[in-house]
């Protein structure tokens, strides 16, 4: 027998080393396009989201089964509306939030700190520059450098220096925002932005100020997949998952239970009028969700005891937990008290999710 080359033993038993969930944009439970964004933080593809607001400018987020070799899926931008005249108070970005209880390997504010690389493959309609920023939720810190766009799939390497400063909190809340400037204006890019340094929140010096405007022009375009974030100053080949794998990680902070026509679930008549019913998530999630349903006229019906009483919606989410939630249903008709029964969406338009996003 041939002896036991010992190397074997720490060869491929690294872990994971993507830190970003859904890198490859496979999963988008709520949908594959949304239109007309420029505010608030608005979610698509599952854990990338796009935010900013105070522009004219609107934009329009989907799914794009655009990408480079290797990859069916691609998180695309598109201008709508135009916006050339850029107020001070303006920025729009996409982003993604890392909980710090996932950072703990880069040992940042301490003397071992690690560097990390940031890699992806982008494209455009035309050349452009942006900036790609973390910003450290937990101590107020930032560190940017610039990318650029072309019009073919081009992969992008973006080393960041160790931070010594500023521990990321080992809890389940935000530790860092990956941010992708597309449109900022003069109040934070009026400073002196430095590359690849890390420094104390000062807004003006957040965004370089050779970034290009993805609001030039209504045929500015943005396309990016194969998000990877590892330890380290190499950027390794990218780390495929199983859409399996990445549905049950998205799921840790948004659970699609329902669709359009479909099973929700079992149910009781606790009175002839008042239903209650339990969902039980398939992962236990970031933190306890806020659950949401579309109502509409008999969109959802409660089968018991041969009828079926319809109902138009939620009446309220109770007793949520990581891990399961009470349902409690109005119906619209009288049933019997203490039968059981079966939920179910009879609607195109009926959806009931949870919400746990950082």
């Amino acid at each position: 027998l041939s002896k036991v080359n010992p190397n074997l033993i720490t060869q491929g038993a690294t872990g994971r080393k993507n830190i970003i969930i859904n890198g490859a944009m496979q999963v988008a439970q709520r949908g594959t396009s949304l239109t007309g964004l420029y505010n608030n933080t608005n979610y698509l593809i599952d854990r990338f989201s796009f935010g900013g607001g105070a522009t004219d400018g609107r934009v329009t987020m989907s799914q794009d089964s655009d990408g480079p070799a290797g990859f069916a899926n691609s998180l695309k931008l598109a201008c709508t509306t135009a916006d050339t005249s850029i107020a001070a108070t303006e920025e729009n970005y996409f982003q993604y939030r890392v909980e710090g209880q996932d950072l703990q390997q880069l040992k940042k504010g301490t003397s071992s700190a690690e560097s990390m690389t940031l890699s992806f493959y982008v494209k455009g309609n035309a050349a452009a520059t942006y900036t790609a920023e973390f910003y450290d939720a937990d101590n107020a810190r930032q560190n940017g450098q610039t990318f650029n766009v072309t019009t073919s799939w081009n992969r992008v390497t973006l080393t960041y220096a160790p931070d010594t400063t500023g521990a990321y909190t080992d809890d389940n809340t935000i530790g860092v925002y990956v941010v992708f400037w597309i449109h900022a204006g003069s109040n934070h890019t009026s400073g002196t932005f430095t590359s690849n340094s890390w420094a104390g929140d000062v807004t003006a010096n957040r965004v370089s100020a050779s970034n290009t405007s993805f609001f030039d022009s209504t045929s500015r375009t943005l396309n990016i997949t194969g998000v990877q974030l590892e330890v380290g100053s190499v950027a390794t080949d990218f780390e495929h998952r199983s859409y399996g794998e990445e549905l049950a990680l998205c799921q840790r902070y948004f659970y699609q239970h329902i669709k359009g026509a479909g099973m929700i679930g079992l149910s009781s008549l606790y009175t002839a009028t008042l239903a209650l019913g339990y969902i039980n998530f398939p992962v236990t999630m970031r933190a306890a969700p806020t659950g949401s349903a579309v109502s509409g006229s008999n969109y959802y019906v409660c089968y018991a005891g041969g009828v079926g009483p319809n109902f138009n919606g939620i009446g309220g989410f109770t007793d949520i937990t990581t891990n399961t939630v009470r349902l409690e249903i109005t119906l619209n008709t009288n049933g019997t008290a203490g039968r059981c029964g079966v939920l179910q969406a009879g609607n195109a338009g009926a959806g009931i999710s949870f919400d746990a996003e950082l």
